[in-house]
C-alpha cells in the first residue's frame, strides 16, 4: 500500500507507550468501541462466527489490520464494538436506540466470553482488552450548556471505570486504551467551524483524553485493589495530527473534505469517480470517518507500541 514507505515518521509516536504483555505474546484480543472499530462481528452467533466485514473505513480498519497484517502470534480477535456507541446510552444518547454502548458490549462479553468457552479459552496472561470510545461522547456533548465539559467527562470516566472493573473481575489484566482523535479536523466539524485547536470541541476532547489517562493510571497505581493491572494509553492524536500536518508526504490529496460519491463506500479501495480524486487519496471517507490508509498507519503504530 502507498503509505508503507512513510511509516518511519510515526515510529517515535509509539515509543513512549509500553505494556508488559507484548503484541507478540497476545493470543486473544478483545475489542470494545464504536464505528472506528466495529467490523460487524456478532458474538451472539457464536465465538467462531466470521465478521461480515462492515467497516467505516472503506477497507480494513485498524483491528482488521492488526489481525491480518500485523498478526505475529496467531492472535484471535473478538470485536464487540458497535457503530455509534457511547460509553453508556443513559449518559449520552446514541443516534439510534438499538446501538450497543460499551456497557452493553461488556455485558455481551460477560454472557458469551467471560466463562472462556471452547474457541475462546483465553487467559489473563495472554489476552489484551482494547477500548476505543469517546468519539461520540465528545461529539454529542461538546456544546452542552447544562454542565461543564470537565464535569461531564468526569461522569463518563466514572462510568467507564465501572466497566474496566467488570472486565478485571472476569480476569482481564492487560488493557489498551485509545484516546479520542482530533475529530474537530474532520469535515463535519470543519464545516461547523469547530476545527481550531481552541474550539469548544477541541477543548472537550483534550479534557476527555486527560481524564482517560488519569483513569487508566489510577488502576495501575492502585496495585492493592487491582494487582497485575497493566495499561497502555495510545495517543491517536499524534498519529492523526502527524498525517494531517504532513499531507503531502503521505500523499493525501484532500484532508479537509470528502467526495460525496464515496461517502457511503465504494466498490473497491482504488475507485475513482470524476471529478474526484481516487478514494484512497482522501483522508476522510465522509464527514467523520478516516479511510483504511489512516487505519493502516494507526495499526502499525499500535503494534509497535505494544512490542
Amino acid at each position: 500500500m502507498r503509505y508503507l514507505g512513510c511509516v518511519a515518521l510515526l515510529c517515535g509516536i509509539a515509543a513512549s507507550a509500553q505494556a508488559k504483555l507484548t503484541w507478540g505474546n497476545t493470543e486473544y484480543f478483545f475489542v470494545f468501541g464504536d464505528s472506528y472499530t466495529t467490523t460487524g462481528f456478532n458474538i451472539s452467533a457464536g465465538v467462531n462466527s466470521t465478521d461480515p466485514g462492515f467497516v467505516s473505513s472503506n477497507g480494513p480498519n485498524w483491528v482488521q489490520q492488526m489481525r491480518d497484517t500485523y498478526n505475529v502470534a496467531g492472535t484471535k480477535v473478538f470485536n464487540l464494538a458497535y457503530g455509534g456507541a457511547t460509553i453508556d446510552s443513559k449518559l449520552v444518547t446514541p443516534y439510534l436506540p438499538t446501538v450497543l454502548s460499551v456497557v452493553d458490549q461488556v455485558a455481551q462479553f460477560k454472557e458469551f466470553l467471560a466463562d472462556k468457552p471452547l474457541g475462546a479459552q483465553w487467559d489473563s496472561s495472554n489476552s489484551l482488552f482494547a477500548i476505543w470510545i469517546g468519539i461520540n461522547d465528545c461529539g454529542n456533548t461538546w456544546d452542552w450548556t447544562n454542565t461543564t465539559q470537565v464535569a461531564e467527562n468526569k461522569l463518563l470516566m466514572n462510568r467507564l471505570a465501572t466497566q474496566i472493573e467488570e472486565l478485571y473481575s472476569f480476569g482481564a489484566r492487560s488493557f489498551l486504551f485509545l484516546t479520542v482523535p482530533p475529530i474537530q479536523r474532520a469535515p463535519q466539524w470543519v464545516e461547523a467551524k469547530q476545527d481550531s485547536p481552541n474550539s469548544l470541541l477541541a477543548r472537550d476532547i483534550a479534557s476527555y483524553n486527560d481524564q482517560l489517562r488519569s483513569t487508566a493510571q489510577s488502576f495501575v497505581d492502585d496495585s492493592r485493589k487491582y494487582p497485575g493491572f497493566e495499561a497502555t494509553v495510545f495517543d491517536t492524536q499524534l498519529v492523526f495530527n502527524t498525517l494531517l500536518d504532513n499531507a503531502e508526504v503521505f500523499q493525501f490529496a484532500n484532508i479537509t473534505g470528502y467526495c460525496t460519491a464515496y461517502a457511503n463506500g465504494t466498490p473497491n479501495i482504488s475507485t475513482q469517480i470524476a471529478p474526484c480524486a481516487p478514494v484512497s487519496t482522501y483522508f476522510w471517507l465522509n464527514t467523520l470517518h478516516p479511510l483504511f490508509t489512516v487505519h493502516g498507519m494507526l495499526a502499525h503504530a499500535i503494534t509497535a507500541a505494544l512490542s
